[in-house]
Order: C-alpha cells, then sequence, then structure tokens
C-alpha cells in the first residue's frame, strides 16, 4: 500500500452515530410495505376497540339500572380503550414488523453491504434498534390516543365515557402505547439472532402470546414466569379493578418487566451481530 493510499484511508471519516440513525431511517422509509403493514395494523386496532365500544352503545338500552351503573364502577370503559384483541393483534403485528427490520437485510444480502460500509456492527444495529423504537412508540402513541378518544366519545353518548384524568385512565393509553415499541424490539432481537423469516415469526409469536397464555397462576413457579411476560404485564397495567386469584403482583412490578425487555431485547439485538459470520 502506498504513502498516498495510507493518507487517504486515514483521513476517511468515521461514521458518526446520527448518519448511521439516518441511514436506518431513509432504510424504513423507502419500502412501501411497511407502511402498509403500519397503517393495516392500525386500522385494525383502533376497529377493534371502536367496534367493542359502539356495541356497548347499540345494546346499551337492553341493560338495566344496576349493570349500567356497575359499568363504570368496574373499570369497563377503560377496559373497552384498548381491548384484549387489539392488543393480541398489534403484539403480533409489531413484533412481526420489528422482526422485518433486520430479516428483510439478511434475506436480500443488503446487511453485507451494510457491513461493508460501516465495520462498526454494533453501532448499525443500535441505530436500527433507536430508528425501530421511535418509529414505534410513534405508533403506539397514535393508535392507543385514537382509541381512547374514539371509544370514550363513543361511550359518552350512553353517559358512561371517562376522561383521560379518572383513576387508571393515562396507566391504560401509556401501557397500550408502550406495548408497540416493546414488542417490536422483541422481534427485532430475535431477528437478529435468528435470522430466517419463518424462524423468527414463529419464535415471535411464541414469546409474545403463546408462552404467556401457557403459564397460569395456579403455582408460584408458573404465576412468577407469567408475570415475567409483556402480555400478562401489559394486562396488569390497564387492569382497573384488579382482583388476583393466587399470586397478586404490583403495578410497580408490571412497569419493571416493561424495562426488563427492553434493555434485554436492545442488548441482544446490538451484540447479536458481534463476531458473526453474515
Amino acid at each position: 500500500m502506498t504513502a498516498t493510499a495510507v493518507h487517504l484511508q486515514a483521513a476517511e471519516p468515521r461514521s458518526r452515530f446520527g448518519d448511521l440513525v439516518a441511514a436506518e431511517w431513509i432504510k424504513l422509509r423507502s419500502l412501501r410495505s411497511t407502511w402498509i403493514g403500519y397503517g393495516v395494523t392500525a386500522l385494525v386496532v383502533i376497529g377493534f376497540n371502536v367496534g367493542t365500544a359502539y356495541d356497548t352503545y347499540k345494546y346499551w338500552s337492553e341493560q338495566n339500572a344496576g349493570h349500567r351503573a356497575d359499568f363504570v364502577r368496574a373499570g369497563i370503559p377503560l377496559d373497552e380503550a384498548f381491548t384484549v384483541n387489539a392488543a393480541t393483534v398489534m403484539m403480533l403485528a409489531l413484533g412481526a414488523l420489528g422482526a422485518m427490520a433486520i430479516v428483510g437485510e439478511y434475506a436480500t444480502g443488503t446487511i453485507r453491504t451494510t457491513f461493508a460500509a460501516v465495520p462498526a456492527r454494533r453501532s448499525v444495529m443500535a441505530a436500527k434498534a433507536v430508528v425501530v423504537t421511535a418509529v414505534t412508540a410513534v405508533f403506539g402513541a397514535f393508535v392507543a390516543g385514537v382509541s381512547f378518544a374514539a371509544t370514550q366519545a363513543i361511550l359518552d353518548q350512553r353517559g358512561a365515557g371517562v376522561s383521560l384524568g379518572d383513576p387508571g385512565a393515562l396507566r391504560v393509553v401509556v401501557a397500550s402505547a408502550l406495548l408497540a415499541p416493546l414488542c417490536a424490539l422483541v422481534g427485532l432481537a430475535l431477528g437478529t439472532v435468528i435470522r430466517q423469516t419463518a424462524g423468527t415469526m414463529i419464535a415471535s409469536v411464541l414469546v409474545l402470546l403463546v408462552l404467556p397464555m401457557v403459564l397460569t397462576d395456579g403455582r408460584h413457579w408458573s404465576a412468577v414466569a407469567s408475570h415475567d411476560t409483556l402480555y400478562q404485564a401489559w394486562r396488569r397495567l390497564v387492569a382497573v379493578d384488579y382482583h388476583a386469584l393466587h399470586y397478586p403482583w404490583t403495578i410497580g412490578g408490571a412497569w419493571t418487566v416493561y424495562a426488563v425487555w427492553a434493555v434485554a431485547a436492545a442488548a441482544i439485538t446490538v451484540v447479536g451481530v458481534h463476531r458473526r459470520d453474515q
């Protein structure tokens, strides 16, 4: 290597982290299928929530006075602000969208080009995690906010709606909104490790939904393991009238589960590509 070549190589600037984030954002926004996925998911999730609230509105007159009074007292308006069906759909969809942010690059081989241009793999994956988290956090906030506003507006026509300032309402919205970036990060982490589309999608479903449903509260070890899953943490956070059958746990514990999953998924994403062949 000549002195001139050495000088040029030494003078070549390193990629700044902001540049990597910008590059990952360009990758994400340039895929039309990604935005179609987000759009369809938003419509389905909001549709589930609004449909449930409208069903209550439609058949409200068939309930007796006692049931109507218990409706608000039991926190059912907040149950309808973000339903279990809506959360299930969002978890499945966001896990898949998060996984495709990396699995798609492995499938097309563009990940080799990325790492050839920027050998600092950890920085690349950290930038990808930042972009995925930011986009899905905005998505989650939008979906949860619209769902709450729309469902309570419908219920309010029957005098059963609640406001964001009512006890537990803000927690329901925030917990449901954060479920989106958390599931996307889990999908991204699984995709980083597995690197195959089918395997990653299956693993995402198993980790996010199947495992929490298999574990029960009947035994202590099973209850503790169940409480450590994202799905059950969300259920605890959105439960207004909470009554544990066997092994109760706290709201603070559920928020801790959220934080641990976020940190663990981000760490696996960043470390998972180090010293591995493409």
